[in-house]
């Protein structure tokens, strides 16, 4: 090796460790100058929070919320996927008191399947519910669901699904992300404080006159009041445009007089949504399970007689 090229790569290197020690210098500094202090209340929200970036909450993803909660004294009960155990942690890292808090879970309110819908037409275009709700005539009921797995598509928790053309959530699996209420073009999709197991829904959205609803479906609620007439107690329904309307911070699970309310609907438009208890299982544990029909996996060659 030449004098001239071993000088060569010794200057090489000679400038390459003087550009890695000046580099090093400036990023100790620039670490130092532009160093943002975090919150240390900030990082212990994160801890409790569950990670799932769902943006249920209305920010972009856990830590931005836990920054909002910091900086800007935000809702500290925001978080479904959290619960309430989540929003007392956090309202303890904050130090304020919060009252019982309940976890919130999709609700659909229309009930009626595909047979149930008297007016509909073969759509053919984009199988969207976004791109079927800018077409008119698709089904009678303007109000009513599309029934083409939009929600589904959203969900990443499996919690929804098209089941006889309508959208049923599954509440074993919903935690309260609000996706599927976000992407319903018809936002008849809502969340709902789950104060106990079951919860009463109204399960229609339409607004139209009764006689209307009657034309084109056959659950639809027709404004008839009879579900806030002579009801015994103070019960946390109403009418609102014609339709009943649940007030879910006066909704009280232990007092309310559910099955009242519901025998008062001749429509089946008021429900009960969630999980079954353990006293509503009960109830029908004596109740015989049909036999299982079993296959008998038998061709017509079986039961044919030979005769050679």
């Amino acid at each position: 090796m030449s004098t001239e090229l071993i000088i060569t790569v010794g200057l090489a290197g000679i400038v390459l460790i003087a550009l890695a020690i000046v580099m090093s210098m400036v990023l100790g500094w620039a670490n130092q100058a532009f160093y943002v202090e975090v919150d240390p209340r900030v990082e212990a929200i994160n801890l409790v929070l569950p990670g799932a970036n769902c943006g249920g909450c209305g920010y972009i993803g856990c830590n931005d919320f836990s920054e909002a909660i910091v900086r800007e004294s935000c809702d500290v009960t925001l978080c479904g996927p959290g619960g309430s155990s989540c929003a007392k942690d956090i309202a303890g890292i904050m130090g304020v008191e919060i009252g019982d808090t309940h976890p919130y879970r999709a609700v659909v309110h229309c009930s009626a399947t595909r047979d149930q819908r008297l007016q509909q037409s073969h759509y053919r275009g984009e199988q969207t519910c976004s791109a079927a709700n800018l077409v008119t005539g698709v089904q009678g009921c303007v109000y009513g669901c599309l029934g083409l797995s939009d929600c589904v598509e959203v969900c990443d928790y499996d919690a929804i699904h098209i089941i006889d053309g309508l959208s049923v959530v599954d509440y074993d699996n919903c935690i309260g992300c609000k996706a599927c209420a976000t992407v319903c073009p018809r936002n008849i999709i809502s969340m709902v404080p789950f104060k106990a197991d079951t919860m009463l829904v109204v399960a229609c959205s339409s607004l139209d006159m009764g006689n209307d609803v009657k034309k084109v479906c056959a659950t639809g609620c027709i404004g008839c009041t009879a579900c806030t007439r002579k009801l015994t107690g103070d019960q946390p329904i109403e009418m609102e445009n014609g339709v009943p309307v649940l007030d879910y911070d006066a909704y009280d699970p232990i007092n309310i007089d559910i099955e009242q309310i519901r025998n008062k609907c001749k429509r089946s438009s008021l429900i009960q949504v969630g999980t079954p208890s353990e006293e509503d299982k009960a109830k029908v544990a004596h109740e015989e399970v049909p036999e299982v029909i079993q296959g008998k996996f038998e061709t017509t060659v079986d039961q044919t007689e030979y005769r050679g």
